[in-house]
């Protein structure tokens, strides 16, 4: 099932696809006291990929977010989004995904994006989000991640 597809599937609230929001957003997750639900432009989305990557932000916005957080000059808003972006690498880029990828012989990040039905500039941003949380390398069972170049080593017991 494509990943969009998905995604919409799994959302924990309505999704409407066809919104006409104001510039720059490409979604938005809405909360009042009767309705959750989230709007997705219908003019600035150029890819499905893209549709996909922006659905998992708005999710991850209902899952690790409260409040207004659009004043990203404040600190605390700052680092709730950082918590959004977080959570939406995580359900799209895993770390198994990384090593399930490279038993696949996907090399280049531009085969992996499309792999996984996202876009090249969300595989970036998550891999240097991993490289932030994780340094330059994070074991992930019997294989060692390297976040820059992106690489998988697996460990082998001479």
């Amino acid at each position: 099932m494509p990943l969009y597809d998905r995604l919409l599937r799994e959302a924990p609230v309505s999704v409407h696809d066809d919104a006409d929001l104001p510039e720059p957003l490409k979604g938005c997750y809405v909360e009042t006291k009767k309705r959750k639900l989230i709007l997705l432009d219908k003019h600035r989305i150029k890819s499905r990929a893209e549709k996909a990557c922006i659905l998992a932000e708005e999710i991850g916005h209902y899952y690790t977010t409260a409040g207004d957080i659009t004043d990203q000059t404040d600190l605390v808003n700052r680092k709730q989004e950082l918590r959004v972006h977080t959570w939406a690498f995580e359900k799209l880029v895993p770390l198994e995904a990384i090593v399930e990828a490279h038993k696949h012989g996907i090399r280049s990040r531009h085969e992996f994006a499309e792999h996984l039905q996202i876009t090249e500039d969300f595989l970036d941003r998550a891999i240097k989000r991993y490289q932030a949380k994780y340094g330059l390398f994070k074991t992930c069972g019997e294989f060692t991640i390297c976040f820059e170049p992106l690489g998988v080593i697996e460990l082998s017991e001479s």
